[in-house]
């Protein structure tokens, strides 16, 4: 008898926390794990999306810094690959730029409906058009969403990394769940319709992935859940820390191994490195943006986010640069809506 597949859960929606889990935490502790760092590099899933992208590539400007992509992926069919175009979407785009001197690290989410240009996909199916951002990934791939990034913010993508957040409750239970702070009554949208209650919750795994996954019930809808999803990652960071998890053998085991099983990453992606590279850094140091945006409009029938061209300029040059520092020291982000 034919073994029945598995539906995996629907976690596309939520954030990317479990490659900067994998990256920065270990980074936290430093070289007493090194070669620990290194015996997980062997059980990372890899992918080569730099290989199949033709034509120009921004070049690379400053030494030392790096920009990691990060996106959540989701399909209605568990066996599909997530590398390839086809049945998987992406609703969390998340750029990460690491600064020169390792002391910083900027995470700017992209809502998934920014209205960009999509270049032509490898099979000439799809592509050279304004679009949504998250259908670079349903046309063609991490090749054509790497593409579409690069084209947009004119900064050049290093290293990748999607997250299918499947079995990525395990990494919350692993910690003994984290709290978040609610800042309104709601009801879940989705089964089995939990209430969060105004305050700071104590969530498990299951809990907290419901939580980040809803925005109808907030005004600013898809930012609502970006916030969260930072909230989230901070969440993480500090419960590793504060509840000794990486100092703990079996604990620190029990985590990575967690979320080694929800990570893919590109070929060139080295653990140790990043371990090495990010023992200074903790979640004081990961400063969260949102790409600059205007409020969505109806373009030929579909409620898109424009761009705001001006602002997203500067930051992006900034990034380039490695001045993000001073980009953020200018443009102090708006308080969240009530």
């Amino acid at each position: 008898m034919a073994k029945k597949k598995r539906v995996k859960p629907r976690w596309g929606r939520i954030a990317l926390v479990g490659t900067l889990a994998l990256v920065l935490l270990i980074g936290v502790f430093g070289l007493g794990v090194y070669l620990y760092a290194n015996s997980f590099n062997s059980k990372l899933d890899r992918t080569d999306p730099f290989s199949a992208i033709t034509g120009d590539r921004p070049p690379k400007i400053v030494d030392g810094a790096f920009n990691i992509l990060l996106l959540g992926s989701d399909s209605r069919d568990p066996d599909a690959p997530i590398d390839k175009a086809g049945k998987w979407r992406t609703d969390t785009i998340v750029l990460m730029h690491v600064s020169a001197d390792h002391q910083k690290a900027y995470l700017v989410s992209f809502p998934r409906d920014l209205y960009v240009h999509v270049p032509q996909s490898a099979d000439g199916q799809y592509g050279n058009t304004m679009a949504k951002l998250n259908a670079a990934y349903a046309w063609g791939g991490l090749p054509l969403m790497v593409q579409t990034v690069e084209g947009y913010t004119g900064v050049r993508i290093d290293h990748v990394a999607i997250i299918d957040f499947a079995g990525f409750k395990d990494v919350v239970d692993a910690l003994g769940g984290v709290d978040l702070k609610v800042e309104k009554t709601i009801k879940s949208v989705h089964k089995p319709y939990r209430t969060f209650k105004k305050g700071t919750n104590h969530m498990n795994g299951t809990q907290a992935l419901d939580w980040i996954r809803q925005r109808y019930q907030f005004p600013d809808g898809d930012f609502a859940r970006i916030r969260h999803q930072q909230e989230f990652l901070k969440a993480i960071m500090d419960k590793a820390v504060s509840t000794g998890t990486l100092a703990n053998p079996v604990k620190l085991n029990n985590f990575l191994n967690a979320v080694v099983k929800a990570v893919k990453v590109d070929k060139e992606f080295d653990l140790v490195s990043m371990a090495l590279q990010f023992r200074n850094m903790n979640s004081s140091n990961l400063v969260f943006l949102t790409s600059p945006h205007l409020n969505p409009q109806n373009i030929n029938g579909e409620s898109v986010v424009p761009g705001d061209k001006e602002k997203a300029l500067g930051l992006y040059d900034a990034m380039a640069k490695d001045k993000v520092g001073e980009w953020v020291a200018a443009n102090p982000p708006s308080p969240a809506p009530n």
